[in-house]
């Protein structure tokens, strides 16, 4: 295996099924793929959500 990018340490690859990562055990590292971007361009505020929940 290859070292951890945080620790440089041993990574270990863990796999449930067909579905597959590779973490740290040392350090809690994990080489999931994540999405940073929001999906909406302007967020809800508060005040609308609660509103919104309410006249449902």
């Amino acid at each position: 295996m290859d070292e951890c990018p945080r620790c440089q340490r041993s990574l270990e690859k863990l796999t449930l099924g067909e579905v597959s990562t590779i973490t740290c055990p040392h350090c809690e590292y994990a080489d999931i793929p994540v999405e940073h971007e929001p999906d909406e361009e302007d967020a809800e505020s508060w005040r609308d959500a609660f509103n919104r929940f309410y006249e449902e």
